[in-house]
């Protein structure tokens, strides 16, 4: 288990618009990029192997002070668990949910990624245990994916899904379905896995209502 005292102060940003990755979940990531190369190749050189998941912020008063979009404040970090190099020189990475962080400052430098100082403070709950959901009715939320599947036409394995622990089958629902990157960013930021579990609900009844009433408030 990952300590506070491994977390490090800098780290590099991936911005992937609709890329969620959450503490203890994993993300599969290809990168073919020459900067995301970089990035990559610098990663495996230091003792923690984090690189920070950050979404682009759409918000046109959003200040970007390095090159490249304005970025979210709140990310999460992932340490590199698995890797694999195909022939022409691309990545297939794994990376494993450690912790969220709040972006200070982004620090200027010379490397072709961007990097930013980070404070870990406000959750530290990400480093602990699995996360608990008492409220979670599970045969109702099941219902309510199963119609929303069927309305996507999308299939899955509903056998694991019934077994899985409530933060592994919330969390990777919130990170696999097809939600707009600012719903992604909203389920980032719930505080706790029942205000996630809630803001999935919420998004997944919006979807099937077609979208077309007043939205989600965020």
């Amino acid at each position: 288990m990952i300590r506070a005292s491994d977390l490090p102060d800098v780290i590099p940003v991936f911005p992937l618009p609709g890329a969620l990755l959450l503490p203890r979940a994993r993300l599969p990531l290809h990168i073919f990029e020459p900067r995301y190369l970089a990035l990559l190749d610098d990663v495996l050189k230091t003792p923690d192997r984090m690189i920070g998941m950050v979404q682009p912020d759409p918000n046109p008063k959003a200040q970007a002070p390095v090159d490249g979009p304005a970025l979210h404040r709140i990310g999460c970090a992932g340490r590199l668990t698995q890797f694999s190099e195909t022939e022409d020189g691309r990545y297939f990475v794994t990376l494993a949910g450690a912790a969220r962080f709040r972006i200070t400052e982004e620090v200027r430098g010379f490397t072709p990624y961007r990097r930013a100082a980070v404070s870990w403070t406000g959750f530290e709950g990400d480093l602990g245990q699995t996360e608990q959901d008492p409220g979670f009715d599970r045969e109702a939320f099941l219902d309510l994916l199963s119609r929303y599947l069927v309305a996507k036409s999308l299939d899955t394995d509903w056998d694991s899904l019934k077994e899985a622990e409530d933060e592994m089958l919330i969390n990777s629902l919130s990170m696999l379905l097809a939600f707009e990157p600012e719903d992604k960013q909203a389920l980032l930021e719930a505080p706790s896995l029942s205000t996630r579990r809630e803001t999935l609900v919420t998004l997944i009844e919006y979807a099937l209502r077609g979208g077309d009433d007043t939205g989600i408030m965020q």
